[in-house]
C-alpha cells in the first residue's frame, strides 16, 4: 500500500512541474513576439504627385442668369370675340407667322361703310368741279355776280376736305380690320396661353394679360455681375483675342455656349459692390433656357506656364496653405505655398514648390515632418515588390513556417 500510495504523489507531482514549464514557455514566447512587433515598425506608405508646368486659365467665376434677347408681350389691338388660335403653346414661331384671329365681321362691315362714304364724297366733288368749271366763263361774261362763283368754288374745296377725311377713314377701317388678325412680331418660342379660342378679348395693355409672351431663344443673353474690385481685369483683358466667357449649366462640365463680353453696367450695384455684365451667345441647340441659372468662366488669358500642384496635396494651415514634399531621402518635408486659383483638381502655385517636386496626395494618420515614407503606385510599387518576392525573403518564410510547425 505504501509503495502504491508514494507511486501516485509521485506521478502528480511530475504532472503539476510539467505544467508549470509548459505554462512560463508559453508567456515567454507571448512575450517575445510581443516585443518583435513594438520593434519592428518600418516606413508609411504614401502616394504622391508631380509638380508640373502646364497651360493654365486666368479666370473669373460667376453665376448668370439666361434671359431672352427680345421678348414680347402679344396683346389685342382690337377688342372682339377671339375665333381661333393657329399654334400650339410653346410652339416656335417665325416673324409675321399669323397666330390668332378676331371675328373680323364688325372691322369689315366698318371698312366697306367707309369706302362707300369716300365714294359718295368723291362722286360730289367731281359734280362741284364740274360746276365750278361751268360757272367759270360765265363770270367772265358777267352773266352771273362774284359771289355766285365764290359759293361754287367753296363748295368744292370743302367737298375736297371731305373725301380726304374718308380716306383717312378707310384707312383707319382697314388698319382695324387687319388687327384682327394677330402675327407674330418676332421669331422666338411662344409661353402659355392666357386666352383660348372663343373668349372675348380687350385691346390695349389695359385689357388683362398678354395672350402669349414671345421669347427669343437664339442667340441668347446670359447676365452675371462680378465685385467691383475684378472690373478692371475685365477692362484690361475685354479686347483680347483670348478673352471669353464659357457657359456651363453644371459647374464641373463642359461649357455648352461660349461668346464675347457684349455690355457692362455703367454704374456698380452700391448694396452689393458689384458691376453687372452680359454676353450674347449662339443658342441654336436650346441648351440654354429663358431664367435659367448657370455658371459663368470668364476666361482672361492663358498662362502658358503654371507651376501646378493637384488639389489633393494642398492643406490648409494657420500661416497659410503648404504641401508635404518628399525629399531624394524619402523623408517627409513641410512647404508653404502661395496659391493663385484652383481650375477643377488643379492649383496653380506661385510661390513654394518648383516642377518636378513630389507631394504627397494621401495622407496616412503617423505622418510627421521628418518621417521617412515609401512611395506606392508606379514604379516605387514595382521595386518594393521585386524586394519583398526575393529569394531570401522566401526562404526566411519557409524557415518559420518549419520552425512553427517544429
Amino acid at each position: 500500500m505504501a509503495l502504491i500510495f508514494l507511486a501516485i504523489a509521485a506521478g502528480g507531482y511530475g504532472a503539476w512541474w510539467w505544467s508549470q514549464k509548459g505554462s512560463s514557455s508559453a508567456t515567454a514566447t507571448q512575450a517575445g513576439k510581443s516585443g518583435k512587433g513594438r520593434r519592428g515598425g518600418g516606413p508609411l506608405f504614401v502616394k504622391v504627385a508631380s509638380v508640373a508646368i502646364k497651360s493654365m486659365p486666368v479666370q473669373i467665376e460667376a453665376v448668370g442668369t439666361v434671359e431672352p434677347e427680345h421678348s414680347v408681350q402679344v396683346r389685342a389691338q382690337v377688342s372682339g370675340l377671339l375665333q381661333s388660335v393657329m399654334f400650339k403653346e410653346g410652339d416656335k414661331v417665325q416673324a409675321g407667322q399669323l397666330l390668332f384671329q378676331i371675328d373680323p365681321r364688325t372691322f369689315e362691315a366698318s371698312y366697306r361703310q367707309a369706302q362707300a362714304q369716300l365714294a359718295r364724297d368723291t362722286a360730289q366733288l367731281e359734280n362741284s368741279k364740274v360746276q365750278q368749271e361751268r360757272l367759270e366763263p360765265l363770270l367772265k361774261r358777267e352773266f352771273i355776280t362774284r359771289q355766285e362763283f365764290d359759293v361754287a368754288v367753296t363748295s368744292t374745296k370743302s367737298l375736297e376736305a371731305t373725301v380726304a377725311a374718308d380716306r383717312a377713314l378707310v384707312e383707319q377701317a382697314k388698319i382695324q380690320m387687319e388687327f384682327a388678325r394677330i402675327h407674330a412680331p418676332i421669331s422666338g418660342r411662344t409661353g402659355a396661353l392666357a386666352v383660348k379660342s372663343g373668349n372675348l378679348v380687350a385691346a390695349g395693355a389695359g385689357g388683362g394679360a398678354p395672350l402669349v409672351t414671345i421669347n427669343s431663344t437664339d442667340p441668347i443673353l446670359v447676365s452675371f455681375s462680378i465685385p467691383e474690385r475684378q472690373l478692371e481685369d475685365i477692362r484690361r483683358f475685354q479686347n483680347e483675342k483670348d478673352m471669353r466667357i464659357e457657359i456651363l449649366p453644371d459647374r464641373y462640365g463642359s461649357p455648352v455656349a461660349q461668346g464675347k463680353l457684349d455690355f457692362i453696367d455703367n454704374t456698380v450695384t452700391p448694396q452689393t459692390g458689384t458691376v453687372l455684365l452680359k454676353t450674347r451667345v449662339k443658342n441654336d441647340k436650346e441648351a440654354l433656357w429663358p431664367g435659367q441659372f448657370v455658371n459663368v468662366r470668364v476666361v482672361l488669358t492663358i498662362e502658358p506656364e503654371a507651376v501646378v500642384v493637384p488639389d489633393a496635396a494642398v492643406q490648409p494651415g494657420q500661416e497659410g496653405s503648404f504641401v508635404y514634399l518628399i525629399d531624394e531621402e524619402n523623408k517627409v518635408r513641410v512647404r508653404p505655398i502661395n496659391v493663385s486659383r484652383q481650375i477643377g483638381a488643379d492649383v496653380v502655385v506661385t510661390k513654394g514648390v518648383k516642377p518636378g517636386d513630389r507631394v504627397i496626395t494621401e495622407f496616412p494618420q503617423a505622418l510627421q515632418p521628418g518621417a521617412t515614407v515609401q512611395i506606392t503606385g508606379g514604379e516605387a510599387r514595382e521595386k518594393g515588390g521585386k524586394g519583398r518576392k526575393g529569394k531570401g525573403a522566401t526562404k526566411g518564410d519557409k524557415k518559420s513556417e518549419a520552425k512553427s510547425e517544429g
